[in-house]
């Protein structure tokens, strides 16, 4: 049995912006006991569904600006939150966390809601897992769109000296200032914003997930997940067909324009990116005009 702390529901009920549909589920095979959180808003028998995935160290929350805006087509909006992140339970030993943990997770998440004529919406560990779903038994035909921002695909190598750097910070501070983190890049969060960044973690115990994610990022050949994301890179690049739409925050000093621009190539028939000047790695924050760009990319649906 794994331990896990789970955040007081109190601790969301000043988070502005994010009045929408929260579920739980604690019973998914392999992770009994662990309760999940994700956000299911629109309707429950819609055609398609966008399913958003957060990277670190943020959560569902991420995508408040951009939810309003799928749900504008008829479609149903899934954000789970990763466990040790958001609502969902956090495991306290380092050692509980993986690459295969968290992918096989979101497996087991889609599988049980059934989820299909999916539209992938990924950023930073959202991408380094969600990329790889379609190379998942059974998950290619269910993977229709994508739309891809400020991420990569871990296939051994490392994204370069400014990923190297938060790294090694990470690993160094355990009670991440989180809040500071990301409003760093973000100067135009509020204070409220900020603190719902902070929200989930009440106290250094709950960080573990915040904590060493960086140090599962598959940077060396033979680490966790680089092999899945070796295959991932080969269906990009060979057999994904799908319309693709990529947005960039030119001012993340992490998985910038150059990083993106080696992403963009990986995949197949993915046009030339929205840039948006001023935006960081937490590139939802400019979310609204994103999703009505990939929106009108995408035919208005």
């Amino acid at each position: 049995m794994i331990e896990a702390k789970r955040t007081p529901d109190e601790r969301f009920k000043d988070v502005p912006d994010f009045d929408f549909p929260v579920r739980y589920i604690d019973d998914l095979p392999g992770y009994e006991g662990l309760r999940s959180a994700y956000i299911d808003a629109g309707p429950a028998d819609a055609d398609r569904v966008f399913l958003c995935q957060h990277g670190e160290p943020s959560w569902s929350f991420l995508y408040r600006r951009m939810i309003p805006v799928f749900l504008e087509t008829g479609a149903r909006v899934i954000c789970p939150d990763f466990l040790g992140f958001g609502r969902s339970d956090k495991p306290v030993r380092q050692e509980d966390y993986s690459f295969d943990f968290h992918r096989n997770w979101l497996i087991a998440l889609v599988e049980r809601l059934d989820l299909t004529n999916i539209t992938l919406v990924v950023q930073d560990w959202g991408g380094l897992i969600g990329l790889t779903l379609p190379v998942a038994p059974g998950f290619e035909d269910r993977i229709k769109r994508l739309i891809v921002m400020n991420t990569g695909i871990g296939t051994g190598a490392s994204p370069g000296p400014g990923f190297m750097m938060w790294k090694a910070y990470a690993a160094s501070t355990p009670d991440l200032p989180i809040g500071a983190l990301i409003a760093r890049g973000t100067p135009h969060l509020t204070p409220a914003e900020i603190a719902a960044y902070e929200a989930p973690y009440p106290d250094a115990s709950y960080k573990a997930g915040a904590q060493i994610f960086p140090a599962l990022v598959p940077i060396v050949p033979d680490m966790p997940g680089a092999a899945i994301g070796r295959e991932a890179v080969k269906f990009w690049s060979e057999r994904w067909s799908g319309p693709s739409f990529m947005a960039v925050g030119a001012a993340d000093p992490v998985l910038g324009p150059t990083q993106m621009e080696a992403l963009r190539k990986q995949i197949r028939g993915c046009p030339d990116p929205m840039i948006i000047p001023d935006g960081g790695h937490f590139v939802q924050e400019w979310g609204e005009p994103i999703a009505r760009a990939a929106i009108a990319a995408f035919g208005g649906r």
